[in-house]
């Protein structure tokens, strides 16, 4: 993605970064700063290397640095091998990682089969588990910052660029951080929850929605909200919102499996301050895993693709730095060669993904769902005309599943650090905050969708849209209710005396 930092001058490369790693040319860009080759001068081992001026308005790669260094031992967290200031640069050196996710997507012509989209779930829902148990939340879950490993790690999916994490909780305490509203839009545009569209403190719960929309990009090959026009960032940024708002669950997954409807509906149904439950979620899958009779064994659409296309097994890695982005794609050599990339993307024939490095290690030919194929089916659980050739869900979502989402309103915010955008560019935060839009979203919506002011669980998928008038109508958690008792701006007390 785009930097607002300056590459470095072709003369400040013919350096060394912590006097063993030699930098070469330039391959991708992260959120905040410019991505090289480096190359170890002892083992001539090839690594990813950082760069951002000392002089960025915002400077953040070392705060980053230091988040993978507290993620550091995780399966699928890269690792960091140095962090200096080198030629007016400060370095961070880095793992060297295979292709996106977003690569690969387009390598197989953008879609993903079930099998691969079920296969990286697993894998995606059991990184932010980790980055969740170690207090903080990544903020830019999309395809882009999820990269393939190289060599004996091409199956294994890894999470990079953590330049918008935060920490959500106290790591002694684990109190966690204040509920709090009118805060600028963090992330891409297309991922981000709705609670972050309406300007609501991230949790959890909003890696895990941005999650949802990740998966059912892969599997529609397009979300509803993709390809707005507007004059301004605020104004498609506005669109977004409200066509995200007023897509239902079942209209954004219909055709798919009923588990995305509810994974998206458990996601939204969590309260601020909430703890998801991860392993809930993972069995959601799994169990539709093998209800579609699939075998665990790590071969994704890129694997068949590429198999089929010349019948090779490589098992070479790609090249694309774990620092964040893909590659530049318009220049020569063997990293920056897009078949040369995909042609590596994987093994033919799959294999269990091996250890991080400094972390535990992935069991050889592990099944994650192995327990579930004890039992046979039940007869609930085959789709049916009257699911309309859908499977069944596995478990109820949630019991509190009600609309979780509280809007303000009040002046825009202005001003603050630079952010993502949908177009995956850094840019001056947008103000996530719109009082005539989201009034008129409100005013819009046809009076009573959402029936009693406490719908049932099995009312919610049918009834969650359109009536954001009534968007009070969820249960507060404590950390809302102390915001409400104690509200910290005069915009709070104008919306709850206006609506």
């Amino acid at each position: 993605m785009a930097t607002s930092n300056p590459a470095p001058a072709r003369e400040a490369l013919d350096f060394r970064v912590g006097n063993k790693y030699k930098l070469g040319r330039k391959i991708g860009s992260g959120s905040f700063g410019e991505i090289y080759l480096g190359t170890n001068i002892v083992t001539n081992e090839d690594v990813a290397c950082k760069l951002e001026s000392v002089k960025a308005k915002h400077p953040q790669l070392e705060y980053e640095a230091k988040i993978y260094k507290n993620l550091a031992g995780g399966v699928g967290i890269p690792f960091v091998r140095h962090f200096g200031v080198e030629h007016q640069y400060n370095c961070m050196v880095i793992d060297l990682l295979g292709p996106s996710l977003e690569d690969l997507f387009n390598f197989c012509g953008r879609r993903f089969s079930l099998k691969t989209v079920l296969l990286l779930a697993d894998q995606l829902l059991s990184r932010i588990e980790y980055i969740h148990n170690k207090n903080f939340i990544h903020r830019d879950i999309k395809p882009d910052n999820f990269l393939m490993g190289i060599s004996r790690r091409t199956n294994l999916v890894h999470v990079i660029d953590f330049g918008l994490a935060k920490k959500y909780r106290d790591p002694r305490t684990h109190i966690h951080i204040a509920y709090r509203e009118n805060k600028n839009l963090t992330g891409t545009a297309r991922y981000a929850s709705i609670n972050t569209h309406l300007g609501i403190e991230q949790s959890r719960r909003d890696d895990l929605e941005s999650l949802g929309y990740v998966l059912m990009y892969f599997l529609r090959g397009n979300l509803p909200w993709q390809g707005l026009k507007a004059v301004t960032k605020r104004q498609k940024y506005d669109r977004i919102m409200e066509r995200k708002m007023t897509t239902t669950t079942e209209q954004l997954c219909r055709g798919f499996p009923n588990e995305f409807a509810i994974y998206l509906n458990y996601t939204r149904s969590l309260r601020f301050d909430d703890k998801p439950d991860y392993a809930y979620l993972k069995r959601l899958f799994r169990e539709l895993f093998v209800r579609e009779s699939m075998k665990y064994d790590y071969v994704f659409d890129w694997t068949i693709f590429k198999h089929d296309r010349d019948g090779s097994c490589s098992t070479t890695g790609a090249a694309n730095p774990a620092a964040g982005g893909p590659p530049r794609l318009d220049a020569a050599g063997p990293h920056n060669n897009p078949a040369a990339r995909m042609a590596t993307a994987g093994p033919a024939h799959g294999g269990a993904p091996g250890p991080t490095h400094g972390g535990a290690a992935v069991p050889g030919n592990s099944d994650p769902t192995a327990s579930f194929r004890r039992a046979p089916a039940k007869p609930g659980q085959l789709p049916t005309a009257a699911t309309g050739g859908h499977y069944p869900s596995a478990a109820p979502y949630n019991a509190q599943a009600y609309p979780p989402y509280k809007g303000t309103t009040g002046p825009a915010p202005t001003g603050g650090a630079p952010h993502v955008d949908d177009y995956g560019a850094s840019h001056k935060a947008i103000p996530s905050s719109d009082r005539v839009l989201r009034s008129s979203v409100r005013a819009t919506a046809t009076p009573g969708d959402l029936g009693p002011s406490r719908p049932s669980p099995s009312a919610v998928p049918a009834a969650a849209h359109g009536n954001y008038a009534n968007l009070h109508r969820y249960r507060p958690s404590q950390e809302e209710m102390r915001a409400a008792a104690n509200p910290p701006t005069s915009n709070y007390n104008v919306y709850h005396a206006s609506r």
